[in-house]
């Protein structure tokens, strides 16, 4: 069964895994997904990301991040979907919660967050926003 928005699925598989309380999440493997995945990582939103092969496409083993009861990532949203793609120049780059949440775009010189957009100054289209 193909699918129409594998971002989509991969956002909800992590929102699903916050909902049950699990400690990680796997999720099939695409660069787009690899790449929005460390940059969770480095923005602090999971531990740790893996990925390990299997006989399709691989596999991505995502760590969610735990304080006592609490996870890092507070909300998860996809902004641009398949059926209206969101683009924005480099002047109008979102913040997300006045800074407190992080963008993810994808521009011309690869998946970045919203600061190093508006420091290289480039715009893109926006993937997700997370908080």
């Amino acid at each position: 069964m193909s699918m129409s928005d594998p971002i989509a699925d991969f956002l909800t598989r992590i929102r699903n895994g916050i909902q049950a309380r699990k400690n990680t999440v796997d999720c099939p493997r695409s660069g787009l997904k690899a790449r929005i995945a460390e940059i969770l990582k480095a923005e602090g939103f999971v531990d740790a990301v893996s990925e390990a092969q299997d006989s399709k496409q691989g596999v991505i083993s995502v760590t969610l991040r735990w304080n006592k009861q609490q996870n890092a990532i507070k909300g998860l949203r996809r902004a641009s979907r398949p059926g209206q793609r969101l683009y924005v120049n480099a002047k109008k780059v979102p913040s997300v919660r006045n800074g407190l949440g992080i963008a993810i775009l994808s521009t011309s010189r690869g998946v970045m967050t919203d600061r190093q957009a508006r420091e290289a100054g480039v715009g893109g289209e926006v993937i997700c926003e997370v908080w």
